[in-house]
């Protein structure tokens, strides 16, 4: 399975299902099931975001602080549907809170996820840059 490694608090906000774009600075033509894991950096201006609306009361809602954020692990699958180039127009599109949880600027890219699926156990895993492969254990 393709499995994508990003930061907290935006890997777990993809898994509770409150992030549903995953903005990025570059295009992939991969469409299909894709794996969220959360990278097992989390620098300090990271753990103080979490502290800031709206992604503290979004985490706060479903268990999480920045203390108790999962590092180092996949936690959720999806299926990446869409590669979109941002313009103004699809910009205008986008409402908070999904608008806060991103980069949105033309030029950028707009990966659209459906069916997210937060795992009921965490798989440690070791991350890696750009889409990666990962071997798909028996348990998920």
């Amino acid at each position: 399975m393709k499995a994508i490694s990003l930061l907290q608090p935006w890997a777990s906000l993809i898994a509770i299902g409150a992030k549903k774009i995953e903005t990025r600075s570059w295009a992939t033509k991969y469409r299909g099931p894709l794996a969220i894991h959360a990278s097992k950096g989390f620098p300090k201006l990271l753990r103080e975001l979490c502290n800031t609306q709206p992604f503290k009361a979004i985490l706060s809602k479903a268990g999480f602080d920045s203390d108790k954020l999962p590092l180092g692990k996949i936690i959720a699958t999806c299926n990446l549907v869409d590669c979109i180039k941002m313009t103004p127009e699809f910009i205008q599109t986008v409402k908070s809170p999904e608008l806060d949880f991103g980069v949105y600027a033309v030029g950028r890219y707009a990966w659209i996820l459906e069916d997210v699926k937060q795992l009921e156990k965490q798989i440690p895993a070791k991350g890696a840059l750009s889409i990666w492969n990962w071997e798909v254990s028996k348990n998920v």
